[in-house]
């Protein structure tokens, strides 16, 4: 905390949360919460109230729910929203931000920016092509659910298997892209990725991997092999990145993702300035390695930590045990940790059933776990990894043994 912020009173203090989704309402909830008398003002570019995401790839994409909005009341917590108000930049030496709306003057920033879709080269503009992260994309997509038209998913990541998902119940006809040679390339090794790719199948998506989008024309997609695929829409799922390109010139330093490089407090480089969620790296001492984590349970915790290093005069330590789940084509997918390559890795069951697991070792102790179907294998395993308890190899391979009963 800089010497003029702390001079001010509490009440005095005015703290501008950037980014109106989970980790920007989070914080400013949690700063009530916690007993932060000063301003809090949380700015959002959408101009829909504040939202969250999840069921945008789910019920409000299968017209099942009209929206997500937070069970919030902002008036009765004093937090001021200025909404459909974009950020264009931030000047620390005058402790301002600039906006569409004019400048927003600030005691301390919180960056909340979240990740913003890759789009495929060439479709810009591009009609009938899609992305999935807004409430408005949601309501882009559903018409194209309710008229069952012919889609085609670009990417079999997390966001192309959950929309493939919700597109096959709907009754469209999906066919999935995926440059890669496997499902989810990018987030698993191949043995546990492989049982994934009879997933698309057994709901009827077909699913192509090895390829890549040569061009869109209307009606269609072309591939690199030059096969057409009939195409009443288009979308995009390939990742995201970062939503950080108006701090280029602010002197808060950025990592080789475009990430804003927070400490294990989750301050950024510049004083009064903290970053949480999707649009910020942090050292974990648990792993020994900086983490960028793109999911949901990390926009939930962090804000907590935020709050209370703003708060508090003892700075407190951010390391959690990563959490994300994710529902495609009858699944439950839960993951819990952070694997490397190196690590030992112990299956409990069966692939190509139901119900499995796989369990991630590092000097014998449980690092990661992904669950299909075994959700007490995932509340039992997460706190086996916070705890760092030995584990024996031979025993966790054992499926009807409970993972607490499986220590060394």
């Amino acid at each position: 905390m800089s010497e003029q912020t702390q001079a001010r009173s509490d009440s005095a203090r005015r703290v501008v949360v950037v980014g109106a989704g989970m980790a920007g309402v989070q914080t400013a909830v949690a700063l009530r919460e916690q007993g932060f008398g000063g301003r809090v003002t949380l700015i959002g570019a959408e101009p829909h109230p504040p939202y969250d995401r999840p069921p945008l790839s789910k019920a409000v994409l299968l017209g099942k729910a009209d929206g997500s909005a937070f069970d919030v009341d902002f008036e009765a917590l004093d937090i001021g929203l200025r909404l459909g108000c974009e950020v264009l930049g931030v000047r620390p030496d005058d402790h301002e931000l600039d906006t569409t709306e004019g400048p927003v003057p600030y005691d301390v920033l919180v960056l909340a920016t979240g990740a913003e879709p890759i789009r495929l080269p060439g479709t810009e503009g591009v009609p009938g092509v899609h992305l999935l992260r807004t409430l408005d994309d949601a309501e882009r997509l559903r018409p194209v659910l309710a008229e069952q038209h012919d889609v085609v998913v670009v990417g079999a990541g997390w966001i192309g298997a959950e929309f493939a998902t919700a597109a096959r119940e709907a009754g469209c006809a999906v066919t999935v892209v995926e440059a890669a040679d496997r499902p989810l390339a990018g987030a698993l090794p191949e043995d546990v990725a492989a049982p994934m790719t009879a997933w698309y199948a057994d709901s009827g998506a077909d699913l192509r991997i090895h390829a890549r989008v040569e061009r869109i024309e209307p009606g269609a997609v072309v591939l690199d092999d030059g096969s057409r695929v009939p195409a009443g829409a288009v979308v995009v799922g390939i990742g995201a990145r970062p939503a950080t390109r108006w701090l280029a010139e602010s002197g808060i330093a950025l990592g080789v993702h475009g990430e804003v490089l927070a400490d294990d407090h989750l301050r950024t480089s510049l004083p009064d300035v903290y970053a949480v969620g999707d649009c910020a790296s942090f050292p974990s001492g648990r792993y020994e390695e900086r983490l960028l984590v793109h999911h949901w349970d990390n926009a939930l915790q962090g804000p907590r930590t935020v709050a209370a290093n703003i708060i508090g005069e003892t700075p407190m330590a951010y390391d959690p045990v990563p959490y994300f789940w994710s529902e495609q084509f009858g699944r439950f997918v839960q993951y819990v940790g952070h694997h490397a390559a190196a690590d030992t890795t112990v299956w409990r069951g069966d692939p190509e059933g139901a119900a499995w697991a796989v369990c991630w070792l590092r000097g014998g102790r449980l690092v990661g776990l992904l669950a299909v179907g075994r959700p007490r294998d995932l509340a039992q395993g997460r706190r086996l990894i916070e705890a760092g308890t030995p584990m024996d190899p031979e025993l966790l391979s054992d499926p009807s043994r409970p993972l607490k009963e499986a220590t060394a």
